[in-house]
Parts: C-alpha cells; structure tokens; sequence
C-alpha cells in the first residue's frame, strides 16, 4: 500500500492549525488511510503556531522564514512517504479529501493530482466573493489540467525529486511554476472536485488587496520564465488576464483626459475593464445570486488595479534582473 507523509507549512497559524490538523487525524483515525506521518514546517512564527502543532500530533520541522515554497521543501525531503500530501495550515480537510486523490495514481503518467475549496468563513461577505469566483473556476476544470494548487495537492515523491521541488526564489506563484515544469517533464496532472478543503478565505479588503498586489509582482516572473502562459490555463482564462494591464493602462492614460482630441481613450479603458468582469459575473449569477455577482464585480474590477500595479513592479524587478525589493 503507498505511503503517505503530510506536509504542512504554516507561519503565524495559531488560529487555524488546530482545527486544520485534527481534520487530518480524524482522517487518519476513521478511514485507517495510508497516512504514515503528518509534519508541520513553521515558516518563522512568531506566535505559538509550533507548539499547538505539536500539541496536536504533528511532527515540527523548521523551515527558516524563507517562504511557503522553501517550507514545503523543508518537509517533503524530511518526510518518508512515496506521496506527498501538501495541506496549507488555514484549510480543514473533510472526511473524504485523501480518499477522492489516492485513485488518481493508479496511473503511473499523473505527476500530481489536487482538489478543491469549502467557504471556512461563510458569514464574511468578502471571504463569500472570493469563494463563489473560485468554486466557479473549480466546477470548470476538467480531469486532467494544466495547473494546480498547493492548499490540497498530492505530489509524488519521485517527481519532486526529479524536479527538485519548488522554486523558492517565488514567494507567491510557486504552485503555478511546480506546475508548468512538471507538465514540460512529461507528468499529467488531474484535478478532483470531490476531494475538498474549508479554507479561511481573507475577511479584510484591505489586506486581501494587498496580497492581489504580491500576486501581480510573481505573475510577471512566472509569465515571463514559462512563455505562452499568460493566455489561460485549466483555472484562468484570457480575460482574467487581461484584467490587471489594461487596469494599468487606465491609471496611466488619466492625464490624457485633458487632451481634447483623445480625452475619451482613459474612459474607454476603464469601460474594457468593467466589461472583462461580465464572464465571471455571468457565470456567478445562478450558483450566488445578484447580490454576490454585483459585489463581485466590484470587487474584481478595484482588484485588477492592485495585481496591474504589482505585474509592473514584478516586470521591471524581472527585466533589470533583480528581485532584491520582492513581495513577501
């Protein structure tokens, strides 16, 4: 029977990591899995994150404070599984979360196979936006894809090691890099809808913007180290990234209100803008009703400004070879 190792990273998780590792226990104990250890890498805590990790059963590495990708790598050369199951420490896992990736590598081609999200904050209207656009990207995906996630992902062992693991220099992103170059090795990767985490989806608008911008800093290193990505894969499509530089073009192009002949052209860029929000809007509308597709709608358009301005910085941090002032 194939073995299972854990890997969890995890920085300042004191309120989460609790529940998030009695859901593996419960797993371990209910459906008497593979599992055959559960290690928990503190990324730097400066909370007691690593003492009720290892009040709740889980075996604790230190990662450095080097970033998520640098901690999973931590552990996945720590642990002795022949797969390796990635869990963030703000997701609980159902009962049935394992279970519904295990079938997956019965073919010896699939690289990596990973699952899908639960709302953990449903009484947050924000952490309701940025579920519903995800579960409607996730009832999109096919079996086999093109890019995968790290908050419920299983790698194999071998192909971690053929690969080297993640990139740490990417301090976000790293999950769509470990993706591409586990595709151009020649692994397949799938998707699987029923095997679901409860991820504590961000509650401030302001600290959610704040990440869009560090996403938007590392989507312009991954898009221009893996050309011909930036179109779309199994998750995004080509009018999601189109979003954060036609934003970009909007705020640049506001002096040329002034300008008689070509004062319409800020107007007509930001009119693209709104109007790029309408696919997903559309596809919200039946599953989360009006009231989520409007503040959605929203929500994303004021979004693409901060990935646009992050996808600036990280292209000029990129062409001039340095990432010394990098987003954390």
């Amino acid at each position: 029977m194939t073995s299972v190792s854990v890997v969890i990273p995890g920085c300042n998780c004191a309120n989460t990591i609790a529940p998030c590792l009695r859901a593996i226990t419960s797993i371990i104990e209910q459906s008497g899995s593979t599992v055959c250890e559960v290690l928990f890498i503190d990324d730097g805590s400066t909370d007691n994150s690593a003492a009720i990790a290892a009040a709740n059963g889980a075996t604790v590495l230190q990662g450095g404070g080097k970033g998520a990708g640098a901690a999973r790598n931590v552990g996945w050369r720590a642990a002795t599984g022949e797969l390796i199951w990635f869990v963030d420490s703000d997701c609980v896992a159902t009962q049935t979360a394992l279970d519904s990736l295990l079938p997956h590598f019965s073919d010896d081609s699939v690289g990596a196979a990973g699952g899908a999200y639960d709302n953990g904050c449903p009484d947050s209207l924000l952490a309701c936006l940025i579920h519903e656009e995800i579960a409607a990207r996730h009832r999109a995906m096919p079996v086999t894809v093109d890019f995968l996630a790290t908050f419920n992902v299983i790698y194999r062992r071998s192909v971690l090691d053929e690969l080297d693991g993640f990139n740490e220099r990417y301090l976000r992103g790293q999950d769509a890099e470990l993706s591409f170059r586990t595709l151009e090795a020649g692994h397949q990767l799938r998707f699987a809808h029923g095997s679901r985490v409860a991820h504590f989806h961000e509650r401030k608008l302001s600290a959610y913007f704040r990440t869009q911008y560090k996403q938007g800093y590392w989507r312009a290193f991954l898009h221009l180290e893996h050309p011909g990505r930036a179109t779309g894969d199994s998750y995004s499509r080509l009018s999601d990234h189109l979003q954060p530089p036609i934003a970009l073009l909007s705020l640049a192009s506001i002096p040329l209100l002034t300008l008689p002949s070509i004062w319409w052209l800020p107007l007509a860029l930001l009119a693209s803008l709104v109007a790029l929000q309408a696919p997903m809007a559309w596809r919200l509308l039946g599953p989360a009703g009006p009231r989520i597709t409007v503040c959605f709608a929203a929500m994303s358009a004021l979004r693409a400004y901060w990935r646009g301005i992050g996808l600036a910085r990280g292209a000029i941090a990129k062409t001039l070879g340095s990432s010394r002032t990098k987003p954390t």
